[in-house]
């Protein structure tokens, strides 16, 4: 899971990723309006989270940006500016939620994992494909009740997939979804290959009824037999 957060205050920017990233979340941050304006341009985010007093213009721009792109990515607004007009403005141009300033970091935690719950899997609070069993709170997989073991990127790798099943997902996106948006840096994508190698053993092994399989040339999808 990724997040993007777009807020001007170093030490609350610092804190919210620190608080994330224990969480497993693949978390990238923007400082200003035009950067983040350029990052939904160039990444898809399963959640943002948004200040609107930005230095460099107000950041309700950004969610008519989303909107003109014809995005879904989930959007909660974190910001200080507590008023009513600003709240039901973020809400009418598509937010999922408001947060005002100071809040706790654990009921922001709860709020992303409640508006992902929504987009992917109708609130339920875990993930089931054929025989596989997701638990996000607890970063549990099951295959017919039996747990398997799996490292962090496996676990992120299934779970990505598991959100999107049928869905033809290219090598580049469903790296710069695990790892980032530094994976433009890299050379190759061997890393890549060998997480979904061992992914895709590991649940035969267990014998999942879904398929990580490859297509060729383009990347990867999950389907159930």
């Amino acid at each position: 899971m990724k997040i993007l957060t777009i807020e001007d205050e170093p030490s609350l920017r610092e804190l919210i990723q620190r608080s994330l990233e224990k969480e497993r979340y693949v978390v990238e941050n923007a400082t200003d309006l035009q950067s983040g304006l350029r990052k939904i341009e160039d990444y898809d985010y399963d959640c943002i989270l948004l200040d609107i007093m930005l230095p460099d213009g107000n950041g309700l721009n950004v969610l008519e940006q989303l909107k003109k792109m014809r995005k879904r990515d989930n959007v909660i607004i974190i910001s200080a500016k507590d008023s009513l007009d600003d709240k039901i403005q973020g809400l009418e141009l598509g937010a999922d939620d408001y947060l005002p300033k100071p809040f706790h970091l654990a009921e922001l935690n709860a709020r992303i994992k409640s508006v992902i719950r929504r987009q992917y899997h109708d609130g339920e609070m875990d993930i089931r494909l054929a025989n596989i069993r997701i638990l996000p709170d607890t970063f549990q997989v099951f295959v017919d009740d039996k747990e398997m073991e799996l490292n962090r990127k496996e676990y992120n790798i299934l779970l990505y997939f598991a959100n999107r099943p049928g869905r033809l997902v290219n090598k580049n996106t469903l790296a710069e979804s695990v790892w980032g948006d530094h994976i433009d840096q890299v050379d190759n994508f061997d890393f890549i290959y060998a997480q979904i190698k061992n992914l895709r053993r590991k649940l035969k092994e267990a014998g999942a009824l879904a398929e990580l399989k490859a297509v060729y040339g383009f990347g990867y999808k999950m389907t159930v037999e």
